[in-house]
């Protein structure tokens, strides 16, 4: 028996998440984009525990795909880990068991759950007791998401997404969410967009360096109204992952024919995010998809940010 076989065993969970608008800026000179994003955290979560260790070390498991997730360095919920050890000057480390609810690259941000449930697991762990500011330093570091995977609810993400600001959500939305077997590369749909708009560059407006989030958005989330909602969901990252997945039209083509307020891919895709006007849509539509054989879940948004679970 090891020692991390009788320690103590700390338990956090963060939201993956829906972006209900995410508008994309040009290029910058970085190789990267500034964008607005509305984030709404739903309840598919991520579960990290974490037992002391000599060194660091992660194992996954989970209702989705896990073929896709790394147990190596890369893994970013050992990049957290080890970044929390830095900056604190903990010596030991970590064994982290992830159990994944958040498609893995599916543009739910369930790796940068991942992140900020470490965090908070390996700060109760270890009795590091790191300010809520210099989490979100440590946060933001690690990726563009993961601060918003901290705080959850509804918030607008400006800069590369990680400069948030809360924004008032009323009541609770009901989401239907189409998996896919297969994943999408952030980087190569962004890669895409510049393409598209390249291509394009005759029939739309050029980009903005510093976009927004736009008004009707807000108010829809303030009014707490799925109808007015659905009319300004929007997603620049949309059209470059539907070229690079055109089987991904059909399928917001029948959710939308089968009772779905409006259908979004999510963030960099491939997962498609349905709106619907109250649970008894959700539920008809969840199983007009699954008869279709789709692979569909319900969720509910906005929930909290990353926390601490009793034991």
């Amino acid at each position: 028996m090891t020692t991390s076989d009788v320690s103590p065993v700390v338990h956090a969970r963060a939201p993956g998440k829906i972006n209900v608008f995410l508008k994309v800026g040009s290029l910058l000179g970085d190789g990267y984009h500034d964008v607005a994003i509305a984030y709404q955290a739903v309840s598919l979560y991520e579960d990290v525990r974490a037992r002391h260790a000599d060194d660091f070390s992660v194992e996954v498991s989970g209702t989705v795909d896990l073929s896709r997730v790394p147990t190596d360095a890369s893994n970013i919920a050992l990049k957290a880990a080890q970044l929390l050890a830095r900056t604190t000057g903990y010596r030991g480390g970590v064994r982290l068991h992830i159990d994944k609810h958040v498609p893995v690259t599916g543009g739910m941000g369930g790796g940068s759950a991942d992140a900020a449930a470490t965090l908070l697991a390996c700060d109760a762990l270890w009795a590091t007791q790191v300010p809520r500011e210099t989490m979100l330093d440590l946060a933001r570091q690690l990726g563009a998401d993961v601060p918003f995977a901290l705080t959850g609810g509804t918030a607008i993400g400006t800069g590369r997404g990680d400069r948030l600001s809360p924004a008032l959500a009323k009541g609770q939305f009901q989401w239907v969410l189409a998996l896919a077997e297969f994943g999408l590369s952030t980087p190569a749909v962004y890669s895409e967009l510049d393409k598209h708009r390249d291509r394009h560059a005759q029939d739309i407006f050029p980009a903005t360096t510093t976009p927004t989030v736009h008004p009707d958005v807000l108010q829809a989330l303030r009014a707490g109204d799925p109808r007015m909602l659905a009319e300004s969901l929007h997603n620049d990252l949309q059209a470059p992952a539907l070229h690079l997945q055109p089987a991904l039209t059909e399928v917001l083509e029948l959710g939308e024919r089968s009772g779905a307020l409006a259908g979004i891919v999510s963030g960099s895709g491939p997962t498609v995010a349905f709106l619907t006007a109250d649970l008894d849509s959700a539920l008809e539509l969840q199983i007009a998809l699954s008869a279709a054989r789709l692979t569909v879940v319900r969720a509910t948004g906005p929930v909290h940010g990353a926390r601490i679970i009793a034991a």
